[in-house]
């Protein structure tokens, strides 16, 4: 048997003697927080704070350049992960500088 096998059929009894009670797992509890909601406005705002057109906050995102005029526009509004990103960049806007996401050259 390989070391990977024999590591994972290890932890299964481990978990399943704990449910039994036998033995005391140390567990963690993560608490993930609600992203917020964002409007046209705020979409709007987060990308002039940016100083970004739209075509360069598409890319920044990762989504079209429709889908951005769509957000903007009121049509349409951002998906989850693009929520988690504005929150991110809001409450610490140097992180796409200092991660080198955007680089200004």
């Amino acid at each position: 048997m390989s070391k990977a096998y024999e590591s994972i059929i290890k932890g299964l009894r481990e978990i399943e003697a704990h449910k039994k009670g036998k033995i005391a797992l140390k567990t963690t509890v993560l608490m993930v927080e609600p992203t917020l909601q964002y409007d046209a406005k705020a979409v709007k705002r987060i990308r002039h704070n940016l100083r970004l057109p739209q075509r360069a906050f598409a890319k920044l995102c990762g989504v079209s350049n429709k889908t951005v005029e769509a957000w903007e526009s009121g049509r349409n509004v951002p998906n989850g992960s693009a929520r988690r990103l504005f929150e991110l960049i809001e409450k610490d806007q140097e992180i796409l500088t200092r991660e080198g996401v955007l680089v200004a050259s």
